[in-house]
């Protein structure tokens, strides 16, 4: 076929993809409102994040070896659930990551030309597309690059915070406890910030050798990130204790600033624009490819199926994705909107571990599965009630679209 991705990437690549995604921009934010609701139980609260993450993780890479084809989840709940379920976690990728890329992007303005944010943002969003169309090689290496300075800028706070005179062990398991809600309110918005290693699965038919790649990488990617996040957040609460942090609005600056360390500030900030780019180059990969599969199944225009004959990328998928996050980048400010995203991806991920339950007897990999779609369900519900209700009217919506389309084409046919 005329629209299938060369296999270009090995395990290191599919680790950086992951990377550039989840120690992203969330960890120079997501901090602070996980403490709000976690207080004291911050740390507690990642954990169980982290135990989410790595079922959901683990179901992903066995779907991803069995179906090494672009679009992720999209394609595993076809396979294994039917059209309808696959449909509804591609969709419900698409629209809430899409708005994420608007995000992010605008999250890139905000760091590098305060009061210019659209601008910065949409020159963000045309330069990630440009580097996208020249190969997923080409994006895994500006992917690296910005992954390795992240780490450095993440390395410096926590060395600063950590060696400080004011940090304080009494600090990290301090402050009042949110209580069970919101331990796993706390664990629902920092889940957010692992959902990255989706990136590898969605990078599925690029990945060379994906029965074994795949499964390598995905774990790889999580279990770095964990002690990337795992650091910083005891080295912030080191300083700023539960209550200082959740009272922050850039907790990673007022940390190094707690530290004495105010000229640190700078960097931190540098630090978060590129974590902001890293973000937002994943998720345009992640979402042209989902994009990608869809078309591919007549679910949106076939047009964007395909496949560039020199840079083996969906270049229709591509630029018509920057084209849309430019557009809402450029007009309206998508920061405070995206709730549902958390909703979105929890969604997506249960139909994940559910599609991982058919594949098989095998003990520890239903248990896995299990495990993963039950937290994913209890994450989901002790989201905010203005995210969950989002989140599930945009799945409605897309249930709505599924029907009538279905309607019309048996009208059509008969």
């Amino acid at each position: 076929m005329d629209n299938q991705l060369k296999r270009t990437l090995g395990v290191s690549d599919a680790v950086v993809v992951g990377l550039g995604a989840m120690v992203g921009a969330g960890i120079f934010a997501a901090l602070a409102p996980a403490a709000r609701a976690a207080g004291g139980g911050l740390l507690a609260a990642l954990a169980v994040a982290a135990v989410v993450a790595y079922c959901n993780a683990h179901s992903s890479a066995r779907l991803a070896a069995r179906y090494p084809s672009s679009g992720g989840t999209y394609v595993y709940g076809r396979e294994r659930l039917g059209p309808f379920w696959g449909y509804l976690a591609g969709w419900g990728f698409v629209v809430g990551k899409t708005a994420s890329c608007a995000a992010m992007a605008l999250t890139v303005g905000a760091y590098v030309w305060p009061g210019r944010e659209h601008e910065v943002a949409v020159a963000a969003v045309v330069a990630l597309t440009a580097a996208g169309y020249g190969g997923v090689r080409k994006s895994a290496r500006i992917a690296r690059l910005i992954v390795a300075v992240v780490l450095a800028v993440l390395a410096a706070v926590v060395v600063a915070c950590l060696t400080s005179g004011a940090a304080g062990a009494a600090r990290v398991a301090g402050g009042g406890w949110g209580g069970g809600s919101g331990l796993l309110q706390g664990a629902g918005l920092l889940f957010f910030a692992f959902a990255g290693y989706a990136r590898i699965t969605t990078l599925g038919e690029e990945v060379r050798d994906p029965e074994r790649t795949i499964p390598r990488a995905v774990p790889l990617a999580l279990g770095i990130a964990l002690l990337v996040y795992t650091a910083v957040a005891v080295a912030a609460l080191s300083v700023l204790g539960a209550d200082g942090l959740a009272g922050s609005s850039a907790p990673l600056a007022d940390a190094v600033r707690a530290a004495g360390r105010p000229g640190l500030v700078p960097v931190v900030r540098v630090g978060a624009a590129l974590a902001a780019l890293g973000s937002l180059l994943a998720l345009v990969l992640g979402v042209s490819r989902t994009t990608l599969a869809m078309a591919r199944d007549g679910h949106l225009p076939r047009a964007l199926a395909a496949v560039h004959p020199r840079h083996q990328v969906p270049h229709h998928a591509e630029l018509a994705v920057g084209a849309v996050v430019a557009v809402l980048a450029a007009t309206a400010d998508l920061r405070g909107a995206i709730g549902f995203s958390s909703f979105g991806v929890l969604a997506y991920y249960a139909i994940a571990n559910a599609s991982a339950w058919t594949l098989g007897s095998d003990v520890k990999g239903r248990a896995v599965a299990a495990a993963g779609l039950s937290g994913c369900v209890l994450l989901a519900c002790a989201l905010p009630a203005a995210s969950a209700v989002t989140g599930a009217a945009v799945l409605a919506l897309g249930a709505l679209a599924y029907g009538v389309r279905r309607g019309l084409s048996s009208g059509s046919g008969s």
